[in-house]
């Protein structure tokens, strides 16, 4: 039988309730019995939700935080056609990863999920939402003449998805967001190139 509205409002409490013990400090491997203590649910509504059990659950939550990873960039992420809307983008992302701290709730997850079904593929396809977006900024970027014609807009959006991820395992290690923020700023300095306007 299909979910009634007051199902759904209940299946993603629980999916948020998760989520939000994953982000915490110190999550440890998280159990059903968990999860309905955090969610106030009991075993019956939890194995309606998700029949699955805890795999099923947590491939929900990743979910959930995918789209949360982008969704927290809006709207600069979808709106990259001017070098203000990019330096936009930048502050969002280092105001969020500043804000995350050493916890990262996908991390976190992916550690909790294991070889649960689905939830590589989950982030694979969240990373590739993110290229793509990027990459359509760049090609904004080149119609305008702005970037030049010849920067890669693909492969150049992978530098930056890559990058990110990589000054965010830094910010992690170490607390600091600089590495994230030069890396943003040398990618979005390159693609101004020498000759580019430097006015916003």
């Amino acid at each position: 039988m299909p979910i009634t509205a007051k199902g759904l409002a209940t299946r993603q409490r629980i999916v948020e309730g998760a989520a939000t013990h994953l982000r915490g400090g110190e999550p440890g491997r998280v159990t059903l019995d968990d999860i309905r203590a955090i969610t106030g649910t009991s075993k019956g509504q939890l194995f309606h939700y998700f029949p699955g059990g805890k795999d099923e659950l947590l491939l929900a939550v990743a979910v959930f935080e995918a789209d949360r990873v982008l969704d927290d960039q809006q709207p600069h992420l979808g709106a990259l056609t001017t070098w203000a809307a990019w330096l936009r983008w930048r502050e969002a992302l280092v105001t969020r990863y500043r804000a995350q701290g050493a916890h990262c709730p996908l991390g976190s997850l992916l550690a909790q999920a294991g070889g649960t079904p689905g939830a590589s593929e989950v982030i694979r396809t969240m990373l590739a939402q993110w290229r793509t977006h990027v990459a359509a900024g760049i090609e904004a970027m080149q119609a305008t003449g702005e970037v030049r014609a010849e920067v890669d807009a693909s492969r150049t959006a992978s530098a930056f998805i890559a990058g990110i991820q990589g000054g965010v395992q830094v910010l992690r290690s170490t607390g600091s967001v600089e590495d994230l923020e030069a890396v943003l700023d040398t990618l979005i300095d390159y693609l101004r190139g020498p000759e580019s306007p430097t006015t916003c």
